[in-house]
């Protein structure tokens, strides 16, 4: 007699367990991240720019350590003459602003209270399009409100209200709604991997959010000196990736650097002859593998400083000096 065949695994059972699964992930990374999430409410003083009303406004923000630093973005709080903050367990505090960063549409602030939970940073460099991503705020004055999507795409560019290029943008699909700015994208571990920030309209489902290693570096220099000093070399790049018998002949660190797209006349980057197409490899003999990781390099004290910078120009390796000039215009918070 033939053995029997074993019945088939029922799909609609393989359906409910992965939907249930699914929902297990989001539930789980929201009870690990949702008690650091807060409100913010921000008061203008009257004005030539709201019409010589005051203005009210608000959003979202995250707590990221136990001693009250929140981050948020810079637009949700920039100018705002009061800030105020609900906990999710519903207590009510003030807040001071630490620093504030409108280039990257970053900021912090803090608020002094006892026994606040905070969340860790993710590394957003090991994200995948297609992974879940759960954004967690106060849209329209709803606290504590959850939406769930995946990472649609990585790399995306935006500019701030400054006007100057935010890179290495995450692009998600979870539906965010004004009061979402400044809140958490979280994965399913309940680590932040990105900062939501901007709606595309009146597209559907196409959602911004800043990438948490650029959070928690400026996050990092806000709170220890309440703003940023950034240089400058003056160029419009993109992370690429390098051939990889070019990455051996050169015997590069690793296949991927900066390629440059624009190069602005007078700057910098001009006088040490960097061109549009060339490939920013290394910068003070350090690799430079995103454009993301460039920017943080030229924060600091760079300023005048004079460096080696070294490119690829077609298959020829060539070694630059270059002077990084700062930015024009920054500002502690006092």
């Amino acid at each position: 007699m033939a053995p029997a065949t074993p019945p088939l695994p029922s799909p609609a059972i393989e359906d409910g367990e992965l939907l249930d699964a699914y929902s297990q992930s989001v539930a789980g990374a929201v009870e690990k991240a949702g008690q650091a999430v807060v409100n913010v409410r921000v008061g203008r003083a009257a004005g030539s720019r709201n019409g010589g009303h005051p203005q009210e406004g608000g959003g979202s923000g995250f707590i990221i350590a136990p001693d009250g630093y929140i981050v948020t973005n810079s637009h949700v709080v920039h100018g705002a003459g009061r800030i105020d903050v609900t906990l999710a367990d519903g207590r009510q505090c003030a807040a001071q602003l630490a620093g504030d960063d409108p280039e990257s549409d970053l900021a912090v602030i803090r608020i002094h209270a006892p026994h606040l939970a905070f969340v860790r940073f993710g590394d957003s460099r090991k994200l995948r399009v297609g992974q879940i991503a759960i954004a967690i705020g106060s849209p329209f004055g709803f606290h504590q409100t959850v939406t769930a999507g995946i990472v649609s795409a990585l790399g995306r560019s935006m500019r701030s209200q400054s006007g100057r290029l935010i890179d290495n943008i995450i692009q998600t699909d979870a539906a965010l709604n004004p009061g979402n700015s400044g809140g958490p994208l979280v994965n399913t571990r309940g680590e932040v991997i990105g900062v939501n920030t901007a709606i595309i309209l009146p597209a559907q489902g196409i959602c911004l959010a800043i990438a948490s290693n650029t959070a928690e570096f400026v996050a990092a220099w806000l709170i220890k000196e309440g703003f940023i000093r950034r240089s400058w070399i003056g160029v419009i790049g993109q992370t690429a990736p390098i051939h990889p018998r070019i990455a051996r002949y050169h015997r590069l660190k690793t296949p991927r650097g900066v390629l440059i797209l624009g190069v602005e006349p007078g700057s910098p980057a001009a006088a040490a002859d960097l061109r549009e197409g060339d490939i920013l490899v290394e910068f003070k003999g350090e690799a430079v593998t995103s454009i993301d990781e460039l920017q943080h390099r030229l924060a600091g004290r760079e300023a005048g400083v004079e460096s080696s910078a070294t490119v690829l120009r077609g298959t020829d390796r060539l070694e630059l000096n270059i002077r990084p000039a700062e930015t024009p215009g920054r500002a502690a918070v006092s």
